[in-house]
């Protein structure tokens, strides 16, 4: 993605103060990494944290070389006590990915796995994450609370691992694991990992549900697991799902013939339908946010339902009819527009108004990003101001921030109207 260049003249005078910005280095709104945290049974009654990140190829910068494209990062995960006052412990490691041609480097299917594990005593912890891309130098980082389960008394469940792929390997069961936790539920089936401990042979009921986001169960059923003493281990899968696109949760849990419950363990993921850019994870908001591109027509036909999934299956049309290649799973359209949206959110929000409804958030979505921006914050004479350029439109747009509140507003002497109200990808 193209990364912000400020340029700071600081005078001491009654001069303007601007910054340029080279828009062909903005950086792009790509999700730079997923991860996950596992807890499972370890020894003398510390539980084992499974820590995953995945990293998409098209998230970091690749170079070329002798054999092809390189690209390299750091990662580091740092465990602290739930105040953060204390450092526990940490790891860090680096990570090399090597493509051999120049569109393997751009798929949005390719990702890079890596794993480490730590043993921790029970409890609650923070845990900061982060990525350093070494060519770039751009670094990611994200804050998380995470719960370490006790898995005493027996019987216990451990965490769930939800399951991209199983293959076997000599023998032994493979598993890559879904850290993105987005399951395509109109195609793929949600498959599951999780560890049973117990101190005895017997037969316990393992109910799988699941609810939407507004706590409906919206799927529910049983099925009977023997155990041994120790560690067992469980994979299931569930097919035909019929879910709305969205956040979902899965709760397993544990119980007797009796229905006695003696423990759970939940999982929330993202449902999702073949073509549906990973970003949409709210219907309602993702069909608001089609204001720049659909019709009024188009918007009212989508919204006039009161089945939610005939919404979804209408919003999921439309994006096909935009397709350049319906052949191809990946629409190129759907996830550019939703890029721009999720990026319009980052950076335009203002104390008021969510980025993408701001003057620079309808621009950035229609037209894409400026080939430049000569930005004014601390004008003398004249409220804070931007000036966005089109190169290729040989257009030119001024935003001015009325409040100094950094809620920019398009000036009306460089409107966006007629042809130039049209989404460009």
């Amino acid at each position: 993605m193209k990364k912000l260049l400020f340029i700071c003249l600081i005078l001491c005078s009654i001069h303007s103060f601007s910054q340029e910005n080279d828009y062909s280095r903005i950086p792009d709104n790509r999700v730079k990494y997923y991860q996950d945290f596992m807890s499972f049974k370890g020894d003398n009654d510390k539980a084992r944290l499974d820590f995953f990140i995945h990293v998409p190829y098209n998230a970091v910068q690749f170079i070329k070389t002798g054999q092809g494209f390189e690209a390299a990062y750091t990662v580091t995960v740092s465990v602290f006590d739930e105040e953060k006052k204390n450092l526990i412990t940490e790891k860090i490691w680096n990570e090399k990915i090597v493509a051999i041609s120049f569109e393997l480097t751009t798929s949005p299917e390719n990702f890079n796995l890596g794993h480490r594990s730590f043993e921790l005593t029970p409890g609650v912890y923070s845990i900061k994450t982060s990525l350093l891309d070494k060519d770039s130098k751009n670094e990611y980082s994200s804050e998380n609370k995470v719960i370490i389960k006790q898995f005493t008394p027996v019987p216990a469940v451990s965490d769930i691992m939800l399951i991209a792929k199983r293959t076997m390997v000599e023998g032994n069961s493979k598993i890559i694991p879904n850290v993105s936790r987005s399951i395509v539920t109109d195609r793929d089936p949600l498959s599951t990992f999780f560890e049973i401990y117990s101190d005895t042979v017997s037969k316990f009921l393992a109910e799988y549900e699941i609810f939407d986001e507004k706590e409906n169960s919206v799927y529910k059923s049983t099925k009977e697991v023997e155990v041994k003493d120790g560690n067992n281990q469980l994979f299931n899968d569930i097919d035909s799902l019929n879910l709305d696109l969205g956040k979902n949760l899965l709760k397993i849990t544990l119980k007797d013939s009796t229905g006695k419950v003696y423990d759970t363990s939940v999982k929330s993921f993202n449902s999702r339908w073949v073509g549906v850019p990973i970003t949409v994870t709210d219907l309602d908001k993702a069909i608001e946010q089609m204001v720049y591109l659909a019709a009024p027509e188009d918007l009212t036909f989508i919204k006039d339902t009161d089945s939610r999934m005939e919404k979804a299956k209408r919003f999921v049309a439309f994006w096909r009819k935009q397709d350049p290649n319906p052949a191809d799973e990946y629409n190129p359209v759907f996830n550019e527009y939703y890029n721009r949206v999720a990026y319009a959110n980052e950076n335009f929000t203002s104390y008021s108004l969510e980025g993408w409804r701001s003057d620079r958030g309808m621009v950035m979505i229609i037209l894409g990003a400026p080939d430049n921006i000569d930005r004014h914050p601390f004008e003398y004479y004249a409220k804070p101001y931007e000036v966005w350029q089109f190169y290729n439109l040989n257009k030119q747009f001024i935003f001015v921030d009325y409040t100094g509140f950094g809620d920019y507003r398009l000036d009306p002497s460089t409107p966006l109207y007629g042809d130039l109200y049209r989404f460009r990808y």
